[in-house]
């Protein structure tokens, strides 16, 4: 097996190598003067299976994406798995209004067409994956957030809201600690009260677990209202952390305990890696 580097997914692509031990190879990605993508995998040929490590956000990444399939199938690859740790255009998995397209849809199928089987990790929505023809799994970080955490004197477990509140629970397993989820109350047209929806947070030492953090409004408005109401710290983790707008210097400065995410999208603050969970589904026999 090869692990073949995008240039979205450079750390994880050699972690994955080395949990593995396999052969790893970076592949050579610039961009011309007008914005298009040149990539280029340095090797005379690729005899043996191939799998490419790299996002599909922004649009540029899935650009790459789609050119690297073709390089591997070119030089031999005998089957290709594609690694994808944040699925561009996952949220768009629905019509809305008459003359949109089904963009998760488009993409699964362009994907589609030069692979084996493909992995991505904490998905937006899960069944948009049967769009693709060959075999798919979407893996969890849940596990390695919560043995992270693990040492850290978590109290409780709490997701952003009820629709999240699975993974609250499975971090809180793991953890052997109780999870819970924020109820956002409103009471009146400014006025908006966040407290655990069961769960007493007084005193206690409180991890906030999301599939994603954009913009951070909802996290900051969170850990202030937590506070208030008497907890102790406030730590929040994040399976990708897209942090648009500035929102990790947001974060960074509301005095929350820690800010970290998985290295599904490389930044700062990407400390807990996927590798492992990565390269276990990997050894599963095809």
């Amino acid at each position: 097996m090869i692990i073949v580097g995008g240039s979205s997914s450079r750390d994880l692509a050699k972690d994955l190598s080395n949990a593995l031990g396999c052969r790893y190879i970076q592949a050579a990605t610039t961009r011309f003067p007008d914005g298009e993508c040149y990539t280029r995998i340095d090797i005379e040929s690729l005899n043996d299976d191939v799998v490419i490590v790299q996002n599909t956000y922004p649009d540029s990444n899935l650009i790459e994406m789609f050119l690297l399939q073709d390089a591997v199938k070119k030089m031999g690859a005998e089957r290709v798995t594609l690694v994808i740790p944040y699925f561009g255009y996952a949220r768009q998995d629905r019509v809305f209004k008459p003359g949109e397209p089904e963009s998760a849809k488009v993409m699964i199928k362009h994907l589609g067409m030069m692979c084996d089987r493909v992995f991505t990790v904490d998905i937006h929505k899960e069944s948009v994956l049967d769009y693709f023809d060959c075999p798919h799994e979407d893996l969890k970080a849940a596990p390695v957030i919560a043995d992270h955490f693990m040492p850290k004197n978590i109290d409780l477990v709490l997701s952003p809201d009820l629709g999240a509140k699975d993974r609250a629970r499975a971090v809180g397993e793991r953890m052997g600690i109780p999870y819970d989820y924020l109820d956002k109350v409103r009471l009146s047209g400014s006025d908006v009260r966040i407290s655990p929806a069961q769960m007493d947070c007084k005193g206690k030492n409180i991890l906030i677990v999301d599939d994603m953090i954009s913009t951070g409004g909802t996290i900051v408005a969170a850990k202030q209202a937590l506070m208030e109401a008497g907890a102790k710290s406030v730590s929040v983790a994040c399976t990708h952390g897209l942090f648009v707008n500035n929102a990790l210097e947001r974060l960074t400065g509301n005095a929350l305990e820690s800010v970290l995410c998985c290295n599904t999208l490389e930044n700062q603050v990407s400390h807990i890696s996927v590798a492992g969970i990565i390269s276990d589904a990997l050894k599963k026999k095809w």
